[in-house]
């Protein structure tokens, strides 16, 4: 069973950047890709970001593409979200999850093991 830890969320100032980490225990990190997910007050969660099971490909959300980076560390089975240019916008709260070991995709119907979740706020 994959257990997900978040952290490194908190307050930033707009136009300021924040990397967002995600650890994994169990399992193999070959076996499953991960996914940033994030969840604004009153509205649906929606997919930030995720990369692959094994060679390190990403896919984004269109309207967040250039601004966030998600790499990962398959040895320490880490997964970093680097974010810039942070507007009032991204406020939220931020998930990591278990995902498909093939393919990418932001659908959370695919991801399971989901982080606790950790409060990001933009705001000046």
């Amino acid at each position: 069973q994959v257990q997900l830890v978040e952290s490194g969320g908190g307050l930033v100032q707009p136009g300021g950047s924040l990397t967002l980490s995600c650890a994994a225990t169990g399992g193999t990190s070959n076996d499953y890709s991960i996914g940033w997910f994030r969840q604004a007050p009153g509205k649906e969660r929606e997919g930030i970001a995720c990369i692959s099971s094994h060679d390190g490909a990403t896919y984004y959300a269109t309207s967040l593409r250039g601004r966030f980076t998600l790499s990962r560390d398959y040895a320490r089975n880490t997964a970093r979200l680097q974010m810039d240019g942070l507007k009032h916008e991204d406020t939220a709260v931020y998930f990591c999850a278990v995902g498909p070991r093939m393919g990418l995709s932001l659908r959370t119907k695919f991801y399971t093991n989901w982080g606790q979740g950790m409060q990001v706020s933009v705001s000046s």
